[in-house]
């Protein structure tokens, strides 16, 4: 049997409006520009490939089935620009046919930072999904898959019975992605990527200068069928906007995606599963031990498209050494705005190498280049940086901040 676990990431960013130094407004963000990139990605994107989605549960009767992570950030944008695409994913949600996969509110890095801003992102996001479709989560993934064992421990140690992570060659050798693994001494089940699929359509589906253009559902299913006898699933992970907005309609990427469940299901031995399912259903084989931080981005599936160069890391220790201050002014706006450039997609825009995946995020990039991206963000900071101070000499002497400055975090990155 081959079961297709279908995972699609949605988010996006609040991104910073163009702020100078001589800029003294709290309002650091670009609502307007926000408000054009999700209504025309709902356009392109969330509207008609979740009425692709529901039709296609209903057409099969229920046994095709997916699952969504969706950032706080980007609920908290469909609220403010596009309530029909919150009402869109709560339509699915009402058809049992959905899981929704827990993650951190901010799509940020606080993993490496702050365990207890990690904490409490992923409990917010919990809430949040909680909230607005009634689920549960059980199946935890990280920030852009940035995995390893301790990311997997404390998956385990919030209650989570699943987490997701990239199936990197260098770690499982010689075995395939498409088995349920586990890490060292941790019961939690860790499903993993088939990234060669899973890239067949997220980046290689409209290039016709691959070998395997046009992909059909058939030849896809085909390929599938392959697993039979070596696996037990097969874990489809991409960005939700590879239908759409990646890959354009004229691609033909609506089509492959109404025909392919059919084509799947044609074969007897095959369904389709969501992760819980996945755990639920198939015993670990083995160990996935990750001694080092891998993720999903880019050729190298490391953590260099956010702290490859020195800027990226400035602007990351600098930002998270606000944490205690911030949080110790009690100031809501305050608190969220600085939550908000937590979000890993600020330090992505500041990466500076070059990689093969780097123009579908061209696509979302408000800046020219990295250096401008960074000069931007260091200017807000620097005037958060006098709202912290101005909150705290406020404050009555008795409740006043009187510790030191906090030195900078650094980055928990652990093998």
């Amino acid at each position: 049997m081959a079961s297709v676990c279908f995972y699609f990431q949605v988010h996006q960013p609040f991104r910073l409006r163009r702020y100078s130094v001589f800029d003294t407004t709290r309002n650091y963000f670009d609502e307007q520009k926000n408000a054009d990139i999700c209504r025309k990605v709902a356009n392109k994107c969330y509207l008609p490939t979740n009425q692709c989605i529901y039709d296609l549960i209903k057409l099969h009767e229920g046994r095709f089935k997916v699952s969504y992570s969706l950032s706080g950030v980007v609920l908290d944008q469909f609220e403010l620009y596009c309530p029909d695409v919150l009402e869109s994913f709560k339509r699915l949600a009402g058809t049992g046919c959905v899981e929704f996969i827990a993650e951190t509110y901010y799509h940020s890095l606080a993993f490496l930072y702050s365990r207890q801003e990690f904490v409490e992102q992923v409990n917010m996001q919990r809430a949040k999904v909680r909230d607005f479709f009634g689920y549960e989560s059980t199946t935890f993934r990280n920030t852009e898959l940035i995995y390893n064992n301790e990311v997997a421990k404390a998956a385990h140690e919030m209650g989570f019975k699943a987490i997701i992570a990239e199936g990197a060659d260098h770690i499982l050798g010689y075995r395939s992605p498409n088995f349920v693994y586990r890490p060292p001494n941790c019961p939690i089940h860790v499903l993993l990527k088939n990234f060669r699929l899973s890239d067949d359509i997220a980046f290689r589906f409209g290039n016709r200068g691959w070998a395997e253009w046009p992909l059909s559902a058939e030849k896809f299913a085909g390929w599938v069928h392959q697993v039979n006898g070596n696996g037990y699933t097969v874990n489809l992970f991409m960005d939700y906007e590879t239908f759409g907005e990646h890959q354009w309609a004229d691609t033909g990427i609506f089509d492959f995606l109404y025909h392919l469940p059919r084509a799947i299901l044609s074969h007897p031995d095959n369904d389709f599963k969501t992760p819980c399912e996945v755990a639920a259903a198939f015993a670990p084989v083995g160990e996935y031990d990750a001694h080092h931080l891998i993720s999903w981005a880019d050729t190298e599936r490391d953590l260099s498209a956010w702290l490859g160069n020195a800027m990226q890391s400035n602007a990351l220790q600098e930002v998270y050494a606000f944490e205690k201050r911030v949080k110790e002014t009690g100031d809501p706006q305050l608190i969220s705005d600085w939550r908000r450039l937590l979000t890993s997609d600020h330090f992505y825009y500041m990466c500076t190498k070059y990689f093969a995946d780097g123009d579908v995020h061209k696509y979302f990039n408000p800046y020219e280049s990295p250096y401008d991206s960074y000069i931007n963000f260091m200017n807000v900071l620097d005037n958060l940086s006098a709202r912290v101070k101005a909150n705290s000499a406020a404050q009555p002497i008795s409740t006043a901040r009187a510790a030191p400055a906090a030195k900078p975090a650094r980055p928990q990155v652990t093998g």
